[in-house]
């Protein structure tokens, strides 16, 4: 059965990159240019982004949801993090452009490291943060250059064919699943803008946009976000820039109530009317654009630095956002087991990519419907990897790599829903036939990581790189290790990349309760074979050790799906990981059965029993 919610074209032209990048370059030396930045983010610097924004993969071919290039007159670099960096070199023309590192070697580094003329480097301000034009400035200041904020966007000049902005309709999120009245929330911000002695504070980030106001939308590929922005006043007087065409009319009455409704397009004059009446408006320099911090300054306004007042309460879960999420991973979980148990009784080389997405699409649906909670959307393009394709972190499946899942080969899926209650997000690794022994050490040493940052204690302060160190030291004494976080943020019925919280080497961020978070570790053997497992987690309250001297926080786990017990060394484990195992089994079992019958009840039974 065709997938609903997701497809299978290449978007990806290697080919494309070529003449693409020489027409830019055409368009760069007529406005007396050296140079343009195109990152892969929009105006709202969110992951997933509108068909119209897609700039740097319409240019590139790299599909990628974190990237950014610097066009010059005569070469091309495309930044990207680890997960990105096979994909990348498949996706882009080897001639046009080399590949970089973005967290090693970010473009303002390389920029100040660059030897050559001083460069004129044009830049789009809606699409740069205040921090990444301060970086770019900087860097470029430093060896005798100028950074140019350009009115028109250079990649928009010479595309043709560019989609129009999306007008997907705006629906009301319900009380029972938000757990507190938007105007609650819009109080509670409106306190916190206060307090930071500013008199308004500017929303780019829709997913505080849609938490705020409890609205949810479609206007980007599987994150239920409206696009536009919100002003959030001290004095109550909030104004929503979102085109009217999205809403019904309960919709509009509702947010009426809430806000003033004006179009995205007059967002730039009521900063202006801001600043020229002398406000202080408070702006993220990590999210905000940096065109808003050029409006207020050039209309005699002040900036005030302040991280999004909504995003932290957003993160921290309330009682019913996570009842909704045990609710919605209980669903998914079975889903999930359907669909293994499935792949279990196929024969080795029968299944394809695309048909292991399709099935485990059409099992998520099929619980949705059956418990009248139905599947909204996948909350990402599932990652469907057999054999080499696996060892590409965010490998997409097309028409045109899809690879049957062969005898004696590794299958990572990690995949996710979007349900009203909740988002999800699991990694199984499973083996198509005999593993060999290495696959089963290594899927051991994953899953030794695993289950060290499920089982951890840790006190309130702790940040996320506190604990990223512990799900790699199996890994580190095996002299392995994997090119990306921990664990990222998950939001309610929101994005499944959600900030600030995450467990990652750069995460400073304090773990507090509530906050809903992944845990997969992984390995992957280039060419070869990946390996990665994911269950999320939830931030407990502290609670009190026995004999101990102070509470200490822990994660609750929230996903339900076996391991693949096949694949475990046994002898390997601690007996604390064991009993964790055989723990965590059991609540799947116990959990998860009420959704299963027949084969899938008893595949169930086999992959949930202990390890003896």
């Amino acid at each position: 059965m065709p997938c609903q919610f997701q497809s299978f074209d290449s978007r990806a032209d290697p080919a494309q990159g070529p003449g693409r990048v020489a027409s830019l370059r055409a368009w760069l030396a007529a406005n007396g240019l050296d140079g343009f930045v195109v990152p892969r983010a929009d105006e709202h610097q969110g992951e997933y982004v509108p068909a119209s924004a897609e700039r740097l993969s319409w240019l590139s071919g790299f599909t990628g949801s974190a990237g950014v290039a610097v066009i010059l007159a005569r070469s091309a670099h495309l930044f990207v993090d680890g997960r990105y960096t096979l994909q990348a070199r498949h996706q882009t023309d080897p001639e046009t452009f080399s590949i970089e590192d973005l967290v090693s070697n970010p473009p303002a580094k390389w920029l100040r490291a660059r030897k050559g003329a001083p460069l004129k480097l044009g830049i789009d301000p809606w699409l740069h943060t205040i921090r990444e034009v301060d970086a770019l400035g900087t860097a470029l200041a430093q060896t005798g250059g100028e950074l140019v904020a350009l009115e028109k966007n250079a990649v928009d000049a010479i595309w043709t064919d560019r989609p129009a902005l999306p007008l997907q309709p705006v629906v009301i999120h319900p009380f029972e699943r938000a757990g507190k009245l938007a105007k609650d929330k819009l109080k509670d911000l409106a306190r916190t803008v206060e307090e930071a002695e500013a008199d308004a504070s500017v929303l780019t980030d829709p997913s505080s946009i849609a938490w705020a106001f409890n609205i949810r939308g479609t206007d980007v590929p599987h994150t239920p976000l409206a696009l536009g922005f919100a002003i959030i006043a001290a004095d109550g007087r909030h104004q929503l820039f979102m085109d009217k065409r999205k809403m019904s009319r309960e919709v509009e009455a509702y947010l009426t109530q809430l806000c003033d409704i004006r179009p995205p397009s007059e967002l730039d004059d009521a900063v202006k009317a801001l600043a020229a009446a002398g406000k202080r408006i408070a702006l993220d320099p990590q999210l905000a654009a940096d065109q808003l911090r050029r409006l207020v300054e050039s209309h005699g306004g002040s900036v005030i630095s302040m991280t999004d007042p909504a995003g932290l309460p957003r993160a921290c879960k309330n009682e019913a956002e996570l009842a909704g999420a045990k609710a919605a991973h209980r669903r998914d979980g079975a889903a999930v087991s359907r669909f293994l148990a499935w792949l279990d009784r196929q024969t080795p080389g029968t299944v394809t990519e695309i048909s292991a997405v399709e099935s485990l699409e059409a099992a998520r649906i099929a619980v949705g419907e059956e418990t009248q909670a139905p599947l909204r959307d996948v909350s990402f393009d599932t990652i469907s990897g057999a054999g080499p394709n696996g060892a590409i972190m965010h490998y997409r499946v097309t028409t045109a790599t899809s690879r049957t899942l062969g005898n004696g080969e590794l299958y990572l899926v990690d995949s996710g829903g979007q349900y009203e209650d909740g988002t999800t997000d699991i990694t199984r690794t499973v083996p198509i036939g005999m593993p060999t022994t290495e696959m089963r050490e290594r899927y051991t040493i994953v899953l030794k990581g695993l289950i060290a940052i499920s089982t951890i204690r840790f006190p309130p302060g702790t940040r996320g790189q506190d604990l990223d160190p512990l799900a790699r030291v199996a890994h580190w004494k095996a002299g392995i290790d994997f090119a990306h976080g921990t664990g990222h943020g998950v939001g309610s019925y929101l994005s499944v990349h959600e900030g600030p919280q995450r467990i990652a080497r750069l995460s400073a961020q304090e773990l507090l309760t509530g906050m809903i978070l992944s845990n997969e570790p992984g390995y992957y053997k280039e060419r070869e074979y990946g390996i990665r497992l994911e269950n999320l987690v939830a931030v407990a309250p502290p609670m009190a050790i026995p004999g101990g001297e102070k509470p200490m926080h822990g994660f609750e786990t929230l996903t339900l799906a076996p391991f693949d017990r096949r694949m475990i060394v046994t002898a390997a484990l601690t007996a604390e990981e064991r009993d964790w195992l055989d723990g965590y089994h059991a609540r799947v079992a116990a959990e998860i059965t009420p959704f299963l019958s027949g084969p899938d009840l008893d595949w169930l039974s086999q992959a949930c029993a202990p390890l003896g």
